[in-house]
């Protein structure tokens, strides 16, 4: 069941990135508000899949990759929807949808069956994995509008022309989903960081191990630490805090997926 849920969630979101996309053709915001209403409801199958999951009869480890991408898909989707009320980002559904969609479509390849996996239990690595992924979403939406903040501000300042069909917010709406997602993503990446520590003193009987992963992590959340310090605490200028977005999160995206294939 689980599954097929995540099937429906998947072309839910396909459903609403080609809405997006044609509303940006077309020029016109009745299909911007489909596409909206079409991403809401597939955050809603998105997240029944997940209780669905308590029920499955080999539900797949925590610490899954596919689930662990399906899950900060989800998190990031309801993250855009509730920056929807405040800021005018419509048009960005046609880069949170595709997003979402992947992710979705990612963990439904998981197949149905399949032998028990055996997984860390407790709640520790739960709220670790969890908390971490969540973080890891939000800092992801941060770099990503640092992304097109610093392309629109390279169109402003060379005096080009900007082309309204092209999904591009305000630099103000930008500047807010940056400093929204900086803050909300490091406290969960911090709670991540305290409960990975709480579960490796439960496991192993000590708080540290010193393995790459531990250490680079560690690097990253002072990186990050350091951007929250500049944003709100320095008041540096937004198109160096939207480069320091972009470049914290390649570090992230380094230390998580990168050193899989290193270590």
């Amino acid at each position: 069941m689980t599954i097929q849920i995540l099937q429906w969630t998947a072309a839910v979101y396909l459903a609403a990135g080609l809405v997006a996309g044609l509303g940006l053709a077309l020029d016109t915001h009745r299909f911007e508000r489909a596409s909206v209403a079409l991403l809401a409801l597939g955050a809603v199958f998105h997240a029944a899949s997940f209780g669905l999951l308590h029920l499955a009869e080999n539900p797949p480890p925590i610490t899954d990759l596919r689930e662990a991408w399906s899950f900060m898909a989800w998190v990031g989707t309801v993250f855009y929807l509730i920056m929807l009320r405040r800021s005018r980002l419509q048009r960005l559904v046609a880069l949170v949808a595709p997003a979402a969609f992947l992710g979705a479509f990612l963990a439904a390849l998981r197949p149905p069956g399949g032998a028990p996996v055996e997984s860390a239990t407790g709640s520790w690595p739960h709220a670790h994995v969890l908390l971490s992924s969540a973080g890891f979403s939000l800092l992801g939406l941060a770099g990503l509008a640092g992304v097109i903040f610093l392309i629109e501000h390279a169109q402003l300042k060379s005096k080009k022309t900007l082309d309204r069909r092209f999904p591009v917010p305000s630099l103000e709406a930008l500047d807010r989903v940056n400093a929204v997602a900086l803050a909300v993503g490091f406290l969960l990446l911090t709670l991540g960081v305290i409960t990975g520590v709480i579960w490796l003193q439960t496991a192993k009987g000590r708080p540290w191990s010193g393995s790459a992963h531990e250490v680079w992590s560690l690097v990253a959340w002072a990186i990050y630490g350091a951007l929250v310090y500049g944003r709100f605490v320095a008041k540096q200028g937004s198109r160096q805090l939207a480069a320091s977005a972009v470049g914290g999160f390649a570090f992230l995206l380094f230390v998580v997926v990168g050193m899989e294939f290193i270590s």
